[in-house]
């Protein structure tokens, strides 16, 4: 095995983890609604997700870790994806807010300023901004 298959299968360790927390905040309230499922299979393709993997991190989601990025603009970049899959359906429910804030734990976010982290999160998905402004604001917070 070279080291580029170790690399390859580690970044696709990486994309399934990603994609897998996506889908536990999806199903935090029981059901995956048809905005969630195009928003699911948009960044599966994005991810390189595979019809198997795909599948088979919908029925098991949970197995797989938060695995945090290491630099800042990889933890706002699942910040944002994040984000955006938790307002896919418009409907904000408490169940689905309080996972955000743990997951932004788990990507490296303080647990003093989560709560104000998230809420920004939100409201700049809720408005529909793109990642660059996504970033530039939440960077602005943390100054």
């Amino acid at each position: 095995m070279s080291i580029s298959d170790l690399y390859d299968s580690g970044f696709r360790k990486r994309n399934q983890d990603h994609f897998a927390a996506m889908v536990r905040i999806a199903m935090s309230d029981t059901i995956i609604t048809d905005d969630e499922k195009t928003f699911l299979d948009r960044i599966a393709r994005n991810l390189d997700i595979s019809e198997e993997s795909y599948k088979q991190i919908l029925k098991n989601y949970h197995t797989h870790p938060v695995n945090p990025p290491i630099t800042f603009e990889s933890r706002l970049e699942r910040l944002f994806d994040l984000s955006r899959m938790v307002y896919a359906d418009h409907d904000l429910g408490d169940k689905q807010v309080s996972m955000l804030e743990r997951f932004a734990v788990g990507l490296g976010f303080t647990v003093h300023n989560v709560k104000y982290v998230v809420d920004k999160a939100l409201s700049l998905v809720s408005n529909s901004v793109d990642l660059t402004t996504f970033k530039e604001e939440i960077r602005m917070m943390n100054r």
